[in-house]
């Protein structure tokens, strides 16, 4: 599946971003009879931070070699700043990259390993030496020049891998899982602190990663992928309320799926049958674009799942047993198990309801389907 113009447009174009600066164009790579990334295009505008994000295998660091040149692609081509660089080798390509592992040159010092890549440009000495400064201030390294890198924390070692990717001003930043071998803390701090340089910098990035967490709050668009294919292409907002498939709304964020039921719509209400339960009633926005008495699936965010309160009553509430709690510390995620449905979670502020609604007992749920996503049970 390809990226669609409507897919495309999804976020508004600043002065900044007219004009693209990668086309992938029906890309393919093939391992023998395996299919590593399938018929991809993909437009990525200038000064655009575009996140693939994907299970392991699903093709988006094959996708990313071929941007750099490590890996040959079977068939299509790729586009940098106007210029096909499909064959060109990768180090003539203009373009910075972090790997996971960072690749740092254990032998030099912070400064050296800052100064390789335009030193391989042969540029002269003054110059190398501002363009160093400039990156090792951007990147907060003040005073850490001489140390070598097994001298350096993870984060900071992270902090030179961008400097370096950076100081040659490249067209395009790609990177690849850079903040998986960090732990909690510290990747939350790199988040901001690559956001910040994304600001600064205005690159064109593109980053790789399996982390829905780092996706939504880094991309200004996610391109969400599986098997080898693009599933959706969207603003992170338009991706988390409005999946495109199946695959998307249970990948991106936790959520509740809901068994394939039959769609009713009636004095512009819809209706959802599920055998066992009864009708559910949705408002008609949600069901807009399905025939009545199609198979649909209906999709809902733990948020918008609550235990109903007493004696409440309607359409839209189940009851079931609670499965289990799960205290997050702000929040308790509590499994309950219904009839006819399965399980389903909701997300409660706090930790009240561990002691309010013991494991095994019943509880009855509301449902806020004004905010469900609905798509064909076949998608």
């Amino acid at each position: 599946m390809t990226a669609t113009p409507t897919q495309e447009a999804s976020r508004p174009i600043t002065s900044q971003e007219a004009g693209s600066a990668v086309d992938i164009v029906r890309v393919r790579k093939d391992f023998g009879s395996a299919v590593g990334v399938a018929d991809v295009s993909l437009t990525i505008r200038k000064g655009e931070f575009v996140t693939l994000l994907g299970p392991s295998g699903c093709g988006k660091s094959t996708l990313l070699g071929m941007i750099a040149g490590f890996v040959t692609p079977t068939a299509g081509k790729i586009v940098v700043d106007g210029a096909d660089i499909t064959d060109l080798e990768p180090y003539r390509r203009d373009i910075g990259m972090v790997f996971q592992s960072y690749a740092l040159f254990p032998h030099m010092n912070v400064h050296d390993n800052i100064a390789f890549g335009l030193k391989m440009r042969k540029l002269p000495a003054a110059q190398i030496e501002a363009e160093v400064r400039r990156a090792i201030s951007m990147m907060k390294l003040d005073g850490f020049e001489n140390r070598r890198v097994r001298q350096l924390s993870g984060g900071q070692q992270q902090r030179v891998a961008l400097a370096r990717a950076i100081v040659i001003r490249p067209k395009v930043l790609l990177l690849d899982e850079p903040l998986s071998a960090l732990d909690k803390n510290l990747r939350a701090q790199m988040q901001v602190e690559l956001s910040e340089l994304h600001r600064k910098t205005g690159l064109t990035t593109i980053f790789v990663t399996h982390d829905q967490g780092e996706a939504l709050s880094l991309s200004d668009r996610i391109v969400v992928m599986n098997k080898g294919s693009v599933q959706q292409v969207a603003a992170p907002v338009e991706l988390y309320r409005r999946p495109a498939n199946g695959f998307v709304a249970s990948f991106i964020g936790e959520i509740n799926a809901l068994p394939p039921g039959r769609c009713e719509v009636k004095d512009g209400t819809a209706s959802l049958v599920l055998p066992g339960i009864g009708p559910l009633a949705f408002p008609a926005t949600p069901a807009a674009g399905f025939a009545p008495g199609r198979q649909v699936r209906a999709f809902l965010r733990p948020e918008h799942v609550r235990p109903a309160s007493a004696g409440e009553a309607g359409p839209n509430i189940v009851t079931g047993t609670v499965e289990a709690h799960i205290y997050q510390g702000s929040h308790t995620i509590t499994r309950v198990v219904v009839e006819g449905i399965g399980l389903i979670e909701t997300r409660v502020t706090g930790a009240d309801i561990v002691a309010s609604a013991p494991v095994g007992t019943p509880l009855a749920l509301a449902f806020d389907l004004g905010e469900a996503v609905l798509l064909d049970a076949g998608e």
